[in-house]
């Protein structure tokens, strides 16, 4: 049987297929809930007068500092316990954290609670799609990758669908609701894990140098990355409010753009992986950066509908799909250093959340200093976005040269 199905693992047969699938489930929850699902929820927080406005996005922003905290202290948790012990348990706590939130005792109980399930969407970001793809076959590694990110995208599209739905019966029944999500995807994933974490080939050993591999191309992407965070804050926060608001079009077709966001998301890992595999995660990176800056630029230059729709469908598709054609070309960089694999992963998407957290903070204050500017906010991720491909198309450079 093929080894993009099944690998021979310490401890018995794993089978990718199901990898994959609770890689998904990970992505699912820990991102694409515990994350965006919040968004569609504030207004319903606020007016339901649990915490007053200025208060509940203070709640939003929890959730991405746990995010980072998580994405930090994965490396300690996979050196205390095996990978698949970590995910379990960060998906656990993931649902947990849906729990609790359903109770509003206080402002600091559900402060917490938002940070925690920040903490387990960190370290599933960081664990989850390695632990995974060091079993699948290299020239299935993007398609696989892709599937897994799958999730986000689907998250962001139930935030769209699901919240609203589940809203009617009120805030605590749809907290519980995605608490019961959770609690299914966590039961699909539970035997999905690998029963052990894939051993390093004996020519792969980690050797004192490794760390020193292809050192320009890895920290050119760190950069890169980071920068893509940046590009892609204007469409998360602003793109609906620049629809309703903004372009005086009001909220129902605002909400209908968020759902073209959501259509691109559920479609953009599985189209980069694919593109991935076909022409290599470099070229593809740089495709996905040009296109990125292309789609960001559209809302700061026209307001013309058609290419606001298409700007929406690009910039949702590679919200989560940028994610796999990044891990997969770290892994393509140290390809020869598996030992550094994992924490060369952790790096980049510390960089991505440390940066996307800061552009969310500096759009914010620049968008309520400059009169409602959505132009400008559009054209700085844009400008973002052009300089990740540069600084890619500048390391390609000095790395053909030498």
């Amino acid at each position: 049987m093929s080894d993009a199905v099944v690998d021979r693992v310490e401890g018995g047969t794993f089978q990718v297929w199901r990898g994959v699938l609770a890689g998904a489930s990970a992505s699912l929850v820990g991102i694409g809930l515990a994350r965006f699902a919040y968004t569609p929820l504030l207004p319903a927080i606020i007016g339901a007068h649990w915490f007053p406005a200025s208060t509940a996005a203070y709640l939003g922003a929890a959730n991405l500092g746990g995010y980072l905290a998580g994405a930090l202290m994965a490396g300690v948790f996979a050196r205390h316990a095996r990978a698949a012990t970590v995910l379990r348990a960060m998906m656990a706590l993931a649902t947990l954290a849906f729990v609790a939130c359903a109770i509003p005792l206080s402002f600091a109980w559900f402060f917490a609670w938002r940070f925690l399930s920040g903490i387990a969407g960190g370290a599933l970001m960081v664990l989850a799609a390695p632990t995974i793809i060091a079993h699948v076959a290299p020239s299935r590694r993007g398609f696989a990758s892709g599937a897994i990110f799958t999730g986000i995208g689907l998250g962001i599209a139930a935030s769209g669908t699901i919240v609203p739905l589940l809203l009617r019966q009120g805030l605590t029944a749809t907290w519980l609701g995605l608490a019961a999500v959770s609690l299914l995807l966590t039961v699909v994933a539970w035997r999905g894990w690998p029963a052990q974490d894939a051993p390093l080939p004996p020519q792969a050993a980690p050797r004192r140098h490794a760390k020193a591999a292809r050192p320009t191309a890895l920290r050119a992407l760190f950069a890169e990355y980071a920068l893509n965070a940046a590009g892609l804050v204007p469409h998360m926060i602003f793109l609906v409010d620049f629809v309703a608001r903004g372009l005086g079009k009001g909220v129902n077709a605002g909400a209908e753009f968020w759902v073209l966001y959501g259509i691109g998301a559920i479609a953009g890992p599985l189209l980069a992986g694919h593109l991935a595999d076909r022409a290599g995660f470099g070229p593809a990176l740089r495709v996905a950066y040009l296109l990125q800056a292309a789609a960001v630029a559209i809302p700061a230059l026209t307001s013309n509908t058609a290419l606001l729709m298409v700007s929406s469908v690009v910039v949702g598709a590679f919200t989560p799909g940028i994610v796999p054609l990044v891990l997969g070309r770290v892994n393509e960089l140290l390809a020869h250093h598996p030992a550094e694999q994992k924490g060369a992963w952790r790096t980049a998407t510390t960089s991505f959340a440390i940066l996307q957290a800061l552009a969310a903070y500096g759009m914010s204050f620049l968008f309520a200093n400059s009169g409602g500017d959505y132009r400008l906010l559009f054209g700085i991720g844009a400008g973002a976005l052009v300089m990740a491909l540069a600084i890619d198309l500048f390391a390609a450079t000095r790395g053909e040269t030498r």
